[in-house]
């Protein structure tokens, strides 16, 4: 059960690495969203040194998420450039209870 859990999130982590290396936007849905869209609403929200607070848009994407789904993969969230602090804080930004699987 364990392996593959792990092996679901590496295939996961894996197609976000292709989508953003590759440079293409093609979806595909994680976590009940779609990859694509979370990356478009919610990455000025996430990266960088002085990131802007999430828009409307990014909080419409994060309350169709599973969250507990969704921070899952915290710990990769590093090599994708995203700010794990940042990203973990979006359901709180955006008016949701923060689930537990969402803190460090």
């Amino acid at each position: 059960m364990a392996a593959n859990r792990v092996l679901g999130m590496l295939v996961g982590i894996w197609l976000i690495a292709l989508v953003l290396v590759v440079g293409k936007v093609t979806a595909f849905p994680i976590c009940n969203i779609d990859s694509t869209e979370m990356m478009n609403q919610c990455l000025q929200a996430v990266t960088g040194k002085s990131p802007k607070p999430p828009s409307k848009q990014c909080c419409a994407v994060v309350r169709k998420a599973k969250l507990p789904c969704l921070c899952g993969y915290k710990n990769v969230l590093p090599a994708l450039g995203i700010q794990p602090k940042l990203a973990l804080a979006l359901p709180k930004e955006c008016g949701l209870a923060t689930p537990p699987e969402c803190h460090f």
